[in-house]
């Protein structure tokens, strides 16, 4: 395990940066219980001519868990269920930047 690896480790069981989830594949089927670390950034879009924030959902998760993300896939944390639009691996291969609609 590299040292990038053992530091995401640490960061998703941090109670103060990481929260419990669980992942479904498709949104259906047995669910996998993960760390997961939520962010939700607000995003500028455009609306006919006219600026609008959005609020977004975007989750890291580590690769090592969860070595498959896809579009649709669903991620339960509390009463909220996010649905994944997209995924991306980080640079360094360790972790999904996952974004989200909910």
């Amino acid at each position: 395990m590299s040292a990038f690896a053992a530091a995401m480790d640490v960061l998703a069981a941090d109670p103060n940066i990481g929260t419990d989830a669980s992942y479904r594949a498709g949104g259906i089927g047995a669910p996998v219980l993960l760390r997961v670390m939520r962010s939700a950034p607000d995003r500028l879009g455009d609306a006919f001519g006219t600026s609008v924030i959005q609020a977004s959902d975007v989750l890291t998760v580590a690769i090592a868990v969860l070595p498959a993300v896809d579009a649709d896939d669903t991620f339960t944390l509390g009463a909220d269920t996010l649905t994944v639009q997209h995924a991306e691996r980080d640079a360094a291969g360790i972790a999904w930047r996952v974004f989200c609609r909910r």
